[in-house]
């Protein structure tokens, strides 16, 4: 039933937004990103996403950013000849052999390591989270993200979404303080006292100060929790300790030694989990047990991922012990199911064969082998991106 990696080939692909989606920082749209497809011995192909933004490194700095021409680059030259004839459902010896041969991009090796679980779960016939140790949950609450929309925009797509029943909306704030206390108001007043709204600023206010003045005048808004007020840990220590809403690390939680560090500093309540941040499936693993651990709870976010990248979101939350709060992850679907939905849809197309299912404000946790759906490679020939070096 073993197989070994036989070739990997990257794909750019460009997916339409539904609507432009921005956050604090963010420089470039959403969608455009490299697809890692990885062929077994046995005539097998897995699929993996490096949803790499230029924009998104880490406190100060500390990771730097990845675009998906740097990513493509990385995978291309070292990563690729690194794992091609190794076993990948041996993912310590995966990560052991990228590092081996360059240092740091945790996006690009992500791509390739989301790949290899996906070869290995379709070779031996189970899903990825039986591979992570099973899962502890059958469907993952979604999380609707509304991004720097002008305030009355913001506020209709709020009341359609929870009239689609989306239970929990993230509202994306950092840039000015009058709009960001007017705009969670005018949301809760829209959506009523059930539905359960956060905001995250992306590290968008210039001092703790200015953050735990913000954040005290949007809790009568009753938010389940503030995420990444400020860069770096010591000034979410400061955040935390003068608010009265829990307070997530983002930014500030990469990999797992970010999270001990967290934990140590007492900076923050929660923490979000990515597949891609600390590198892939089997680090996220780590950060989840470093979290669980040290008592803190936590969600599944992302990029904002095609179907490829999230299908890896739902088997991490599926596993991840710690991951008890709605997770920011798309409801992907190909355009021909949409029928009108907006509720945690990004793009108006996807590469996946078949939707997600959304029921009861969560997506059911996909159980076919490998990524748990089928990957529609018409689609993605569709929204490839032709490149100069491709």
């Amino acid at each position: 039933m073993t197989t070994r990696i036989a070739g990997i080939e990257t794909v750019q692909v460009s997916l339409p937004t539904r609507r432009e989606h921005k956050w604090t920082g963010l420089t470039e749209p959403i969608g455009g990103y490299i697809l890692v497809r990885m062929e077994g011995e046995n005539g097998l192909v897995g699929w993996g996403e490096a949803p790499a933004l230029k924009d998104w490194g880490g406190d100060h700095g500390r990771y730097f950013g990845e675009s998906p021409a740097t990513a493509r680059l990385v995978i291309e030259t070292y990563l690729a000849p690194a794992v091609i004839g190794r076993d990948p459902a041996q993912p310590a010896l995966l990560h052991g052999a990228m590092d081996a041969a360059i240092k740091g991009y945790p996006y690009a090796k992500g791509a390739v390591e989301m790949a290899a679980y996906d070869l290995a779960g379709r070779t031996y016939g189970v899903p990825v989270h039986r591979l992570l140790g099973g899962k502890v949950r059958d469907a993952v609450p979604i999380t609707h993200s509304i991004g720097l929309l002008p305030i009355d925009e913001a506020v209709e797509e709020c009341r359609i979404v929870v009239a689609e029943g989306i239970k929990t909306i993230k509202i994306k704030v950092g840039v000015d303080p009058e709009r960001d206390v007017e705009i969670v108001h005018r949301i809760r007043e829209a959506v009523g006292p059930a539905t359960r709204l956060c905001v995250d600023a992306n590290c968008g206010y210039r001092t703790p100060y200015e953050a735990v003045r913000i954040i005290r005048r949007m809790e009568p808004a009753d938010l389940i929790y503030a995420e990444q007020p400020v860069e770096g840990i010591d000034g979410l220590a400061e955040v935390k300790r003068a608010i009265g809403v829990p307070l997530m690390a983002d930014e500030s939680a990469w990999n797992a030694r970010d999270v001990l560090e967290i934990a140590e500093r007492r900076a923050a309540d929660i923490v979000s989990i990515y597949t891609t941040k600390p590198g892939g499936l089997y680090r996220a693993m780590q950060v989840a047990a470093v979290a669980r651990a040290a008592g803190l709870i936590s969600n599944v976010n992302g990029s904002v991922e095609t179907g490829v990248g999230n299908l890896a979101n739902l088997q991490l939350a599926a596993a991840a012990e710690p991951v008890v709060l709605s997770c920011v992850v798309p409801v992907s679907m190909p355009a021909e199911h949409h029928a009108g939905r907006i509720g945690g849809v990004y793009y108006v197309d996807d590469l996946i064969a078949e939707p997600l299912a959304h029921v009861d404000g969560a997506v059911p946790v996909p159980t076919g082998p490998g990524m748990g759906v089928d990957i529609d490679e018409a689609k993605i020939e569709r929204y490839r991106v032709e490149t100069a070096d491709a």
